[in-house]
């Protein structure tokens, strides 16, 4: 005897309906277009950095109709332009309001700012960062290497091994607290994505250097049998030629106004601080005292600095100091920052003096690199269309 199996019953499916309303399907004339069309390049030809970064970032001022789309408890939304005193042209008109419901008003004339005007000479954006940094990490990785297989460190002598565990290692706190507290939080406050793609490269570049010193400290522990690896916290703790340079970094931490915050480091206090331990201390001194490794992860960061981190500050800042509407209220409030961080980073660096003396090999004399970093700052300065501050000459 056999069964039969009945068939499940067939259910009724909706179909779905296709009425053109969905994303991409309208066809119009640059639907097949590889380049976007709605910013003005700042060149003849658009860049792949403008493609990738230009208005990324929303903005209620321009061209985000239904306004912001988040915001903060008390009311404030996405990207205030009031976390800085610096103001770009447009900054003092309203944003557009919206409409009824979810829809946006038609607006007639946005009232864009002059911020959207910036442009990163060094183009950076995610892939930049990644090869430039890998780059750098294999470079300097393989320079240490190859020191430890030459067994290189055996021709230091013992005084600049006690300088390069306490005085080059406690720089790496520099680099860390500025890169994590001070440009990462200044990235998320800028108001466009032009601004935030280069100051977060340039937190990454402060992050990727206090990571480079730490790495070498490990190194220089397992390489030289009395290394103090733990030696940079007692002098960055403690030492008072380090006091100076500790309470500047802090107190640039602190700052609340985005722009004072990168004003201050890149123009004033790395010039007259970084450059001066960096370039005029370490990369002089290390060489007569037997160590070419270590100026190849200062110089390292003293790149970054010099030819990458100050190019797109002073491409930022010269806008703000030309600026149609506000370049006066601009360049007063500049001059003011420019006095205060101009005094203590002087005095930063007058605290640092008794380092020169300790190698045996000596460096240039202090006042000699100072007067070098003086200059270089006041070219930057001048650059800038600011006038050089009276508290240069303490």
């Amino acid at each position: 005897m056999t069964t039969t199996q009945e068939s499940p019953q067939a259910r009724s499916v909706p179909q779905p309906v296709f009425t053109d309303a969905e994303a991409g399907a309208k066809v119009f004339p640059d639907s097949t277009a590889r380049r976007y069309n709605y910013y003005t390049p700042q060149k003849r030809k658009q860049s792949h950095y403008e493609d990738v970064t230009v208005d990324v970032q929303p903005d209620p001022r321009h061209y985000l109709t239904q306004g912001w789309l988040y915001g903060f408890a008390d009311g404030r939304g996405g990207y205030p332009l009031e976390w800085t005193q610096l103001k770009a042209w447009g900054s003092d008109l309203p944003s557009p309001q919206r409409g009824p419901g979810s829809g946006g008003m038609i607006v007639k004339e946005w009232p864009s700012t002059g911020w959207h005007e910036f442009r990163d000479p060094n183009e950076e954006w995610e892939m930049t960062l990644y090869r430039y940094n890998s780059n750098v990490v294999r470079q300097v990785t393989q320079n240490v290497e190859a020191a430890r297989q030459s067994k290189a460190f055996e021709q230091w002598n013992r005084n600049w091994i006690r300088f390069v565990e306490q005085h080059v290692g406690a720089w790496m706190h520099v680099d860390h607290g500025l890169g994590l507290y001070l440009f990462a939080n200044a990235n998320r406050r800028a108001p466009t994505n032009m601004h935030n793609n280069a100051i977060s490269v340039n937190s990454m570049h402060r992050i990727r250097a206090a990571q480079d010193l730490a790495l070498y400290n490990l190194t220089l522990s397992e390489e030289i049998e009395d290394f103090d690896g733990k030696g940079h916290l007692e002098t960055w703790n403690s030492d008072p030629a380090w006091q100076g340079v500790r309470e500047v970094a802090e107190q640039l931490t602190g700052i609340d106004d985005w722009c004072e915050a990168i004003f201050a480091a890149n123009v004033v206090f790395e010039p007259l601080v970084g450059e001066l331990f960096r370039s005029q201390l370490v990369q002089h001194a290390a060489p007569g005292n037997g160590d070419f490794v270590t100026p190849t992860v200062v110089g390292a960061a003293e790149y970054d600095f010099a030819e990458r981190d100050l190019r797109y500050t002073k491409a930022m800042f010269e806008l703000l100091t030309n600026d149609k509407e506000f370049a006066d209220h601009n360049k007063a409030l500049l001059q003011d920052w420019l006095a205060t961080w101009t005094e203590r980073s002087i005095s930063a660096a007058r605290k640092l003096q008794p380092l020169w003396s300790q190698p045996d090999t000596k460096p240039p004399r202090f006042e000699d690199g100072l007067d070098r970093v003086k200059s270089r700052f006041s070219g930057i300065v001048t650059g800038l269309g600011l006038t050089e501050p009276k508290e240069l000459g303490l």
